[in-house]
């Protein structure tokens, strides 16, 4: 059976909804609030030419997304233009916002985004979460969101949705957290935990640092495997731009593929997982460091760009368990490119090369090419936020229904 391809949102401007009048109607709003976010500031003739509706029609639309304070008027066109110049549109820097958070093992965030992708807000929570209860984690968790839609509220912004990236396995009702094995929590529904009142999704942090890299990316591809990394290691496939998620929503779970069958324990309960060779922790080991809480990529970072050989080495080594996980991915789904983002790409120069060598050696076919996110480590969190964005963009509508 193939695997479904889903993202948990429209595939594209309303394509989820009913074929009925209303629902095209409310595909039509979709695509107007599209083309004006991703091209804007727009005309409505320039509108109606993009998405090839009559001018009135496009007319009707604005005004009920203006109406609902999704879209603003900016003023006359600049001059230089033929004919009477139109009213400019653009998407509202007020009203709904995406609110996003990331539970990390070492670390809480939250942040808003506004509906033109500007970040409004943001608040982290430094501290161990491994081994802690879900209750008091997601307390601190709560605390931030509701400090962070205090100050999105300050600037006009209203919570349109609460989207929380987890390191582990989640359900596909997005809201239980099956299995975090770093955070060594099980079948916990967050649903039950965080503020009600906002609507809530929550997915596995890779899953949201790729969709941050494919929204957000320079140049991405829509077919490409992405790959991040903090104590564990985690990756998403995309493909045509959706998230390939697999029959339980776990597809992914690079950090627990076996490099070396033999080797040590893991916490999810194998041998010898990818994570026990390239995870932040085990690098630290193996150059010979004792693992710490906070800022382990800089710890690691500094001393190989000081030219610390044992740090090269452990980074070297975590390269080619890395290439080794890599190329049965990419032998099988064949992607149009390898991202790196999280701790990976500040780690990039010197895991690269021996990660590229595998890759070589061992693909069929031309190499993949591997690429490194400018996001870094603030892809989940972002992705987060922006998926809260889209599902406004995709269906305005169901916004409006809610003022």
């Amino acid at each position: 059976m193939t695997a479904p391809l889903h993202d948990g949102r429209p595939s594209g401007p309303g394509r989820s909804l009913p074929d009925t009048q209303q629902g095209m109607r409310r595909r039509n709003l979709s695509r107007v609030m599209h083309a004006v976010g991703s091209e804007g500031p727009l005309s409505r003739a320039a509108v109606a030419s993009r998405i090839g509706l009559t001018r009135a029609a496009v007319s009707s639309l604005v005004d009920e997304l203006i109406r609902w304070g999704l879209l603003e008027e900016l003023g006359p066109e600049r001059p230089g233009r033929v004919g009477r110049p139109g009213s400019a549109l653009a998407v509202s820097g007020r009203g709904p916002a995406g609110i996003g958070a990331e539970i990390g093992v070492d670390h809480l965030a939250v942040c808003a985004v506004d509906l033109r992708g500007t970040l409004r807000a943001r608040a982290v929570r430094h501290g161990v979460n491994r081994g802690r209860a879900p209750g008091p984690v997601i307390a601190e968790l709560t605390e931030l969101v509701h400090h962070v839609v205090a100050a999105a509220d300050a600037e006009g912004l209203w919570p349109a949705g609460l989207a929380v990236a987890v390191p582990g396995l989640v359900a596909r009702d997005g809201r239980t957290v099956v299995r975090a094995p770093n955070l060594d929590w099980h079948d916990t529904d967050l649903g039950a935990l965080l503020p009600g009142g906002i609507p809530l999704s929550v997915d596995n942090e890779a899953n949201f640092g790729a969709l941050a890299e494919l929204w957000l990316g320079t140049g991405t591809p829509h077919d490409f495997l992405h790959v991040s990394a903090e104590i564990g290691i985690g990756a998403a496939v995309v493909v045509d731009g959706q998230l390939l998620r697999g029959r339980r929503g776990f597809a992914g779970e690079l950090g627990h593929v076996p490099v070396h069958p033999d080797g040590p324990a893991c916490a999810c309960g194998g041998r010898g997982c990818l994570e026990q060779y390239a995870g932040e922790e085990a690098v630290l080991r193996a150059a010979g460091l004792e693992p710490r809480e906070e800022d382990r990529v800089g710890l690691l970072a500094d001393r190989a760009e000081k030219g610390d050989e044992a740090v090269r080495q452990a980074l070297r080594d975590a390269g080619t368990a890395l290439g080794i996980a890599l190329t049965g991915a990419v032998n099988l789904l064949d992607p149009e490119t390898v991202v790196l983002g999280g701790a990976l790409a500040a780690l990039s120069p010197w895991l690269l090369p021996s990660l590229e060598a595998e890759l070589t050696g061992r693909t069929t076919g031309p190499a993949c090419p591997v690429t490194v996110s400018g996001l870094g480590s603030e892809g989940p969190l972002l992705g987060a936020a922006h998926s809260v964005v889209r599902t406004v963009l995709d269906d305005p509508a169901a916004v409006a229904e809610r003022l």
